[in-house]
C-alpha cells in the first residue's frame, strides 16, 4: 500500500475543557488538573496514514499516562467532549483507546479472545490496553524500559512496514535536545531504550485494511510496532485519531510525516548520519550551519 499525498496534520478544535491548542493546532496542552485532556484529529485518518505525536512536558504527582487510539464518532456529533478517552469515551462505543505505560506496551496475542464486541465496544476486539500504571490520581512517576532495535539499521531502514504499509522512519524516533550530554541521549534513542512515556518519545496510531471494510489498529512507539492493539474495526465510517493527554502528561505536540520522495536536504542527512559516530559530531563537519542544524533535527 503506497501512500497518498501529504496532509498537514492538526487537532481538532473540539477537545476536552482542560486543552489548549497553540496557533497551529499542533500543540496540545492540559492547563489544569489531571483529566479533561481529550483531543481528536481535525481530518479523518485514510488507511495507513499515521497520526503521529511527541511528548513535549509531563507533569510529576499523577499516575498514568498518555492514552490515544481511534473513534468513529465525528467530535461534531459529541454533546459534550468525555472527561476520560478510558473509559468513558469508548463506553459510547466505536471507540479504540490504548492507555501507554511505561513497559509493556507490546501486545501479546490471545487465541481465547471473542471476536464480538468485547468491552463494550461497538465491532471490533482489543488485545491489549496497556492500563496496569493507569489511575486518576496520586503520586508516582519515572521508570525505564524500552523495546529492542539493532542501532545499526536505525539510520539506514528508510521505512517501518506494517504489514503492507509503508511509512518512513525519518520522524519515527523523537532526538534529544542540544546539549552536554545529547549525544548519549541519542544512543538510547537509536536502541528504543527512551521509556515510551518520557520526553521527546514519539507515538503514533494508525490503521491498516484486513479484509473488507474492516481494519486493524496498530500503535507506533518510538520507531517499533507495538502490534495489533484492537483487530475487526469497521472502516465504513471515517476513523478519528483520538489522543488523551491525561496524568502525568501534560503537553504533546503533533509531529508531520512526508510521505512523498525525500527531499535533497533528507538525503544529504541520510547519508551524513551514516557515516558519524553520534549526532554531535555533526558539529566538527565543514557543513552550512542550516544544513548542519538539519541534520541535528532542530
Amino acid at each position: 500500500m503506497e501512500p497518498f499525498s501529504d496532509q498537514f496534520m492538526e487537532f481538532h478544535p473540539i477537545h476536552g475543557t482542560n486543552v489548549r491548542l497553540d496557533y497551529s493546532g499542533t500543540q496540545a496542552t492540559r492547563v489544569e488538573s489531571f483529566a479533561n485532556g481529550v483531543c481528536f484529529s481535525k481530518h479523518p485518518l485514510k488507511p495507513g496514514e499515521i497520526f503521529l505525536i511527541e511528548i513535549e512536558d509531563k507533569e510529576l504527582g499523577w499516575c498514568g499516562h498518555l492514552r490515544i487510539g481511534l473513534t468513529a464518532r465525528d467530535p461534531r456529533t459529541l454533546e459534550v467532549v468525555p472527561e476520560y478517552s478510558l473509559p468513558d469515551l469508548t463506553d459510547l462505543g466505536d471507540s479504540w483507546v490504548f492507555a501507554i505505560t511505561r513497559n509493556h506496551n507490546k501486545i501479546i496475542e490471545d487465541p481465547g479472545v471473542q471476536e464480538a464486541g468485547e468491552g463494550g465496544l461497538a465491532g471490533g476486539h482489543r488485545l491489549g490496553r496497556g492500563e496496569a500504571e493507569d489511575g486518576a490520581g496520586g503520586a508516582g512517576n519515572g521508570g525505564g524500559g524500552g523495546n529492542s532495535m539493532n542501532p545499526k539499521t536505525f539510520f539506514t531502514d528508510s521505512h517501518l512496514h506494517i504489514e503492507n504499509v509503508r511509512i518512513p522512519r525519518d520522524k519515527l524516533v523523537g532526538r534529544s535536545r542540544p546539549g552536554r550530554f545529547s549525544h548519549i541521549l541519542d544512543d538510547l534513542y537509536k536502541t528504543n531504550a527512551l521509556p515510551p512515556t518520557a520526553r521527546r518519545s514519539r507515538i503514533g496510531v494508525l490503521y491498516v485494511p484486513k479484509g473488507r471494510d474492516l481494519a486493524d489498529m496498530h500503535i507506533v512507539i518510538n520507531g517499533e510496532d507495538m502490534g495489533a492493539s484492537a483487530k475487526g474495526i469497521p472502516t465504513i465510517q471515517p476513523l478519528y485519531a483520538v489522543v488523551d493527554v491525561f496524568a502525568a502528561t501534560k503537553c504533546v505536540r503533533i509531529v508531520q510525516v512526508e510521505y512523498g520522495f525525500s527531499s535533497l536536504q533528507t538525503l544529504c542527512r541520510k547519508a551524513i548520519q551514516k557515516h558519524i559516530v553520534h549526532r554531535m559530531a555533526i558539529d566538527w563537519l565543514e557543513l552550512p550551519e542550516a544544513l548542519k542544524h538539519y541534520c541535528k533535527y532542530e
